[in-house]
């Protein structure tokens, strides 16, 4: 149990009057996409890692039918309390879009419509976590942490998927972002948290709803991920550039499956970019290439990634990566100044082998594959050159190593 995070969640329950004696704990990962990153809502393989950033939360039964929450991120928003069933009924309000408390609230509703659930127990939980604001997948990882507190507190279970199946919770995760928040999000972010495993990549073939793993290669030099984190912190997909590309992607998608130039109504299904381009590059549809453009080319390049990462050849996957970068910038114009800037200082350090912008766009996290040696190197030029390009922003830079997407801890408060 790392001791910091133990320390957060000890200083929550002592501030909000918490009894947490003998609490339980559950630890849930950050992630890090190595592709196809958007890929999700538009039907392509993914592939990716969990990271050792997390959110932790430590719950136990009060005896009464009040559930009770702080966060140590949102300290803002002080004691979150309210009654199993009682919480707002969406679409939100501006004001109730803007408060952590969705996401409590959200998994309630959810479990509660899937029949999961009648009515919860009360229970009082604290919360914190060291994932960056934008692109490890903050907001997932609390939903499948909070999902997995609601189901043991009321001594509820879900079945085990079958082996190679997608998980249950990975469902209602997405669920409580699409139809409780109002987050377009696909299931990336949820599949590499709570399917990760150490030192191993997850793979998941839509098509075939099928998860593997994929072990590194014995070669493999030793090497970091690391998160290069902006100081910035993106509001909610709901709110950025990505909600605007979903919609794009959807409504080609929809389009190309009308006429027929796809059998199933997701751009993974494309076999032939060049018919498409002719017949759409004078319409009204020709910005939309440039996104295809860039999901036919991560599509392309996505098994030689794997066999890269399964020979353990990390250069090569970094080369993959820095090319998957530009496409994210250039093409599915996804990125944002802030993140191209970490991009732009991490390609001048020695040993650095990729970088790219992580998750939704805009703001939050880059990511880069960092020979170790060169770890401390990438750290002094970030520290050195951010600041001076945006010096309004708090910048830092985190290693973060391959983990095991959810452990839970008992005994430690």
């Amino acid at each position: 149990m790392d001791p910091t995070a133990l320390q957060h969640l000890q200083a929550l329950a002592q501030q909000h009057a918490l009894d947490l004696t003998n609490a339980k704990i559950r630890r849930t990962s950050s992630r890090f996409c190595l592709g196809v990153e958007h890929g999700d809502y538009n039907g392509t393989n993914l592939f990716g890692v969990g990271t050792d950033r997390y959110i932790w939360v430590a719950y136990k039964a009060n005896g009464t039918n009040t559930i009770r929450l702080a966060s140590g991120n949102f300290p803002d928003d002080g004691l979150i309390t309210f009654a199993s069933g009682a919480q707002p009924t969406p679409p939100l309000t501006e004001q109730q879009s803007k408060s952590w408390a969705r996401f409590p609230h959200g998994v309630d509703f959810v479990l509660r419509k899937e029949g999961l659930l009648q009515q919860s127990v009360g229970f009082d939980a604290v919360v914190w976590g060291n994932i960056p604001g934008g692109g490890m997948s903050r907001s997932a990882s609390l939903c499948l942490n909070l999902i997995a507190t609601w189901l043991d507190v009321n001594q509820a279970t879900l079945p085990p998927p079958a082996p190679g199946s997608l998980a249950r919770e990975v469902e209602l995760a997405v669920q409580v972002e699409n139809a409780y928040v109002g987050s377009p999000c696909g299931n990336l972010d949820q599949i590499m948290i709570w399917h990760a495993r150490e030192n191993a990549g997850t793979l998941y073939e839509p098509e075939a709803k099928k998860i593997s793993y994929i072990p590194l290669g014995a070669g493999a030099p030793d090497f970091a991920f690391v998160a290069l984190d902006t100081g910035t912190d993106r509001p909610g997909l709901e709110k950025s550039t990505y909600k605007i590309r979903r919609e794009e992607c959807d409504a080609f998608a929809e389009e190309l499956f009308a006429k027929s130039f796809i059998n199933r109504p997701v751009l993974a299904d494309v076999k032939d970019f060049g018919k498409i381009r002719d017949a759409y590059h004078s319409t009204a549809w020709a910005p939309h290439l440039e996104r295809l453009a860039y999901l036919v080319s991560a599509q392309h390049n996505f098994g030689g990634m794997i066999d890269a990462w399964r020979s353990g050849d990390v250069a090569k996957v970094g080369e993959m990566f820095r090319a998957d970068g530009w496409g994210l910038r250039d093409l599915y114009c996804i990125s944002g100044p802030e993140l191209e800037t970490m991009c732009d200082i991490a390609r001048t350090v020695d040993g650095v082998y990729g970088e790219r912008m992580l998750g939704g766009g805009d703001k939050g996290a880059a990511g880069a594959i960092v020979r170790a040696d060169a770890v401390a190197a990438l750290k002094a030029a970030v520290a050195r050159a951010y600041p001076l390009a945006h010096p309004l922003y708090k910048c830092a830079v985190h290693e973060v190593r391959v983990t095991t997407g959810v452990a839970t801890f008992e005994g430690a408060l």
